[in-house]
């Protein structure tokens, strides 16, 4: 750490007693004490054209602190003759150096800094001020324009990954155009940046790993967690995003390369919760992997050890969630993403209680299915206790799902809530969750364990219970067979099926074979997106029951009441908010889910009303309450528009 008074200039000698005070906060590393300190200000008429301010230490002969950075003795030169004027290339390879630098926005580092840079969207005042001028090519284009360059290469690129890579690359060089690009061309660009394509990406992330984008906690850091918390450039922490990639999407275990997932996840949060990017921060928690594969891989990037288990694992995240706690304060919201089912209701259950934790595959993904729900009945009639539900796949999902309809039927109905779990039903690996299997079942899987007598194959358990809704949450393709499908069909006038395991590949259906088996009567949502379908002579839109739609609105409705623990009513309420910014228009089509293209607005509704439930609940801790929470939320949203600068 350092400090630089005004009166810092070029040439000039540090020495005791001066107005200049340097603070360095070296390394443990013992090094040679440096013979020349040299000082390149940006404050004075000397001033650097790049704007920055070096320092710089070199072992040079110990001679006066007042010989010139271009005094250094003729062999300290590189390969060509050029003159090694900061001494970096004299220093033998075992020789450390300190990389001390503290650059400021203007000149060369400007246009490397991705927070600031705008690229040829500099004004010509901007390049005269700013030390651009030669830097850049004369022209001067808008931001709009270089959306549209932007948007014409991606569309070049035939391979998803290459698209993702290349606005993962912008990211890194231009923050705001990333953001501008992502907001206009959201249904474009949402299967780009998070699902399908970032399952491949966390699959392949040791190999197309440039630059770190999050921290990475791995047991090397226990005991220390604390101290890498304050490594993170930035202080102001309002979301976290941490997996320990042991069940990425539907593909199973990729460690330390699910990296992807928290990355993906807090873009959104930006791009369509409008937090701002510097208020984010992903976090991937490495214990280990499972998957040989990785363990074998000589890309990959994370520890190459069999998964911590048991009293290291729990030690590991208590000391990183009471290290969050003391960084960044009791209203951080900390989103748990895809951990494996052992893991992931023990940390809801265990500091639900203590921190602002949010788990997005249980209480995200029940979430928005129930706003689909609630919308589908606009096509079925009755209410949701009028219903009942078959599930397959009984993990974090499916079990949080069918937990938040009981809920909402309990509340609806006034029933208690074992009443309202009798008419949802669950299948898992083994077959259908009965009471005769209660003593062998995992704990969360016991609340749908009904009388009934075993079966085993999916068809038969629909032909059984008769349900009206059919759910895949099994991670686990083409699962939902033509037979089932179609016995769907002949038990429902409008069946409703969603297949909702990620990625595509992992669909328990496609759409096209949704609406051509029931012969077009299915009401369909899925995971991943699918393509209109027509049938018949008529197109049918699919539902994309995508946790976007929910957890940007819902994370700024925590931050913007300053809410201090999450409540199931937050998460009705956030359901609910959704379901109604269903139109006519959209239910012509058979939709049950509003166009991604005005998520913004709708995250702004959905964050008011999980806001104002806040409020209700006694939760909120910023007060008063604003008379006009939707507006409060527009008027606080993150603009990726460009700033002018002096």
């Amino acid at each position: 750490m350092f400090s630089l008074s005004p009166s810092s200039f070029l040439n000039k000698t540090v020495v005791p007693g001066c107005s200049t005070h340097l603070f360095l906060r070296q390394p443990r590393t013992l090094i040679t004490p440096p013979a020349s300190l040299r000082v390149f200000s940006s404050l004075g008429s000397n001033r650097d054209p790049n704007g920055s301010l070096l320092i710089e230490t070199t072992a040079a002969s110990s001679s006066s602190l007042e010989t010139s950075a271009t005094d250094i003795v003729p062999k300290s030169t590189v390969s060509g003759g050029v003159q090694d004027v900061y001494g970096e290339d004299a220093a033998t390879e075992d020789m450390p150096i300190t990389p001390w630098s503290l650059s400021v926005a203007s000149g060369y580092t400007l246009l490397r800094d991705p927070h600031h840079n705008k690229g040829l969207a500099f004004s010509h005042r901007e390049r005269d001020a700013h030390y651009l001028r030669g830097l850049l090519p004369p022209t001067v284009i808008s931001q709009d324009l270089q959306v549209k360059k932007m948007m014409h290469t991606l569309r070049q690129y035939q391979v998803p990954l290459q698209r993702y890579m290349a606005m993962m690359d912008l990211q890194e060089t231009n923050e705001r155009l990333f953001y501008k690009l992502l907001i206009d061309h959201v249904e474009e660009l949402l299967p780009v940046v998070y699902t399908p394509t970032v399952g491949e990406a966390c699959q392949k992330y040791g190999s197309i790993f440039l630059r770190p984008q999050g921290l990475f906690i791995s047991l090397k850091e226990k005991g220390k967690i604390h101290e890498v918390l304050r490594n993170w450039p930035e202080k102001n922490i309002q979301v976290i995003v941490v997996t320990d990639g042991e069940r990425i999407l539907g593909l199973g275990d990729l460690g330390c390369q699910g990296m992807g997932i928290p990355v993906g996840k807090l873009s959104l949060y930006t791009a369509l919760g409008g937090v701002r990017p510097s208020a984010c921060l992903p976090v991937t928690i490495d214990v280990g992997t499972n998957n040989e594969k990785l363990l074998n891989d000589e890309f990959y990037i994370g520890l190459r050890q069999r998964r911590a288990t048991g009293e290291e694992y729990s030690e590991l995240m208590h000391e990183f969630m009471t290290a969050v706690k003391q960084n960044y304060g009791e209203k951080v919201v900390i989103q748990f993403e895809d951990f494996a089912n052992h893991n992931a209701f023990d940390l809801l259950a265990k500091y639900g209680t203590t921190h602002l934790v949010f788990n997005d595959d249980i209480q995200g993904t029940a979430s928005v299915v129930l706003a689909g729900l609630i919308a589908a009945l606009r096509f079925v009639g009755g209410s949701l206790s009028n219903h009942r539900f078959l599930f397959l796949g009984a993990g974090e999902a499916g079990t949080g799902i069918a937990e938040l309809i009981a809920l909402e039927i309990s509340k609806k109905s006034q029933i208690p809530l074992e009443e309202a779990r009798k008419n949802i039903w669950l299948v898992d690996s083994k077959g259908l969750i009965v009471s005769s299997r209660k003593e062998s079942i995992q704990h969360f899987k016991k609340p749908w364990a009904h009388d009934h007598e075993p079966i085993r194959e999916l068809v038969d358990a629909v032909k059984a219970i008769k349900p009206t809704v059919l759910i895949g949450t099994s991670g686990v393709g083409q699962t939902f067979t033509q037979d089932v499908v179609e016995t769907m069909a002949e038990l429902n006038e409008k069946p409703i099926i969603l297949s909702l395991s990620n990625p595509t590949s992992q669909s328990e259906c496609t759409a096209e074979q949704a609406y051509t088996w029931s012969q077009g009567r299915a009401i369909f949502a899925s995971g991943s997106p699918f393509a209109p379908v027509e049938y018949e002579g008529k197109t049918f839109v699919p539902g994309q029951a995508n946790n976007a739609y929910i957890f940007p609105g819902f994370g700024l409705g925590l931050i913007m009441s300053g809410t201090i623990r999450v409540h199931d009513d937050m998460l009705l309420a956030a359901s609910e908010a959704l379901a109604e910014e269903l139109m006519e228009e959209h239910y012509e089509k058979g939709m049950i889910y509003p166009p991604f293209r005005n998520i913004r607005k709708i995250s702004a509704r959905i964050a008011a009303k999980v806001a104002a439930k806040a409020y209700e609940l006694g939760l909120a801790t910023r007060l008063p309450q604003p008379k006009e929470l939707e507006q409060c939320a527009e008027s606080s949203m993150y603009s990726p528009s460009y700033r002018s600068y002096r």
